[in-house]
């Protein structure tokens, strides 16, 4: 009897206890469904300037007192959207990381409003050996010949290095747009989003000079102003002095020896006054009146 009696109660006790764990887990349950939302988030790696498709979206719970602003609750409204950003599997799907409704596909729609992209040739050297990566910012530096008051010198020594256009995004390096820090790769040609004035700029200073890209930080956004660096600059050499004085100014040595022109003027004017001196009257002195007859003269002394 007492055994039966304690098999009885651990059967009462191992129902009881399931009953309690049922119950907790429909109350947990319960509880994520009231404190919780779905949100699109990426299933799979999108790419900048790519067309979202209803394959790349997952709607995942997230919890409604930590909903990110701009996120969607409905997958169909992402549907033929283009991403203006990377994205990486699991990340939610943000309005300020897509473009435009209505906007197609491409790199045209990841150029700012008001922006335009510009293309520049580069190697492994001046595209900083690969590390220019879309998403990057960099300096735009030309080497060109000085122009002005030393045009008479030799170009070798006029020539000056000078950074033009700062704090430019890279937006495509070859014919990639994908963000990828990790990976330096040396193209032939790199993408920039610029401005009107700066794209007309960077075309002018390509056809007068050699272009260079300089790396920078891309949190970095204080302007450096710069003179260039010349030869003179470089090496620590005197300023050459400037160039002669027009050939139709007088010389200091032509101010000094008139020409035979001039001096034909000048001997001139120096022979009139002696003329009109010679041609005029000697001074008078005392005079006397004679008369000889009919005729009358004055004799002075």
């Amino acid at each position: 009897m007492k055994n039966a009696r304690s098999i009885v109660m651990l059967v009462v006790a191992l129902l009881a206890g399931l009953a309690a764990a049922l119950l907790a887990a429909r109350w947990i349950q319960e509880q994520s469904r009231v404190g919780a939302d779905k949100v699109a988030v990426a299933m799979l790696e999108i790419q900048l300037g790519s067309r979202i498709s209803p394959e790349v979206v997952s709607m995942v719970d997230w919890p409604s007192g930590n909903m990110p602003a701009g996120a969607f609750r409905d997958a169909k409204l992402l549907d033929g959207r283009v991403a203006r950003t990377s994205m990486t599997r699991g990340e939610p799907i943000l309005e300020g990381k897509l473009a435009p409704q209505g906007t197609q596909g491409g790199l045209s729609a990841v150029v700012g409003e008001g922006k335009r992209a510009i293309t520049v040739r580069v190697n492994d050297v001046i595209g900083v050996a690969g590390f220019a990566l879309p998403g990057n910012f960099v300096d735009i530096m030309v080497n060109t010949q000085a122009q002005g008051e030393g045009a008479q010198t030799n170009d070798k020594d006029r020539s000056i290095s000078k950074i033009v256009l700062e704090h430019i995004l890279v937006l495509a390096v070859a014919q990639e747009a994908g963000r990828d820090e990790t990976k330096p790769k040396v193209v032939n040609a790199v993408t920039l989003e610029v401005t009107p004035d700066q794209a007309e700029k960077i075309d002018l200073a390509r056809s007068v000079g050699t272009l260079s890209l300089v790396l920078r930080n891309q949190v970095d956004q204080v302007p450096t102003l710069t003179i260039g660096a010349t030869k003179e600059s470089l090496l620590g050499l005197p300023a050459q002095s400037a160039p002669a004085v027009a050939a139709s100014a007088p010389t200091a040595l032509e101010k000094a020896a008139p020409t035979h022109k001039t001096a034909n003027k000048l001997a001139r004017k120096s022979k009139a006054p002696s003329a009109a001196k010679s041609s005029a009257p000697p001074p008078r002195g005392d005079c006397v009146e004679v008369i000889r007859g009919t005729s009358r003269t004055t004799e002075c002394f």
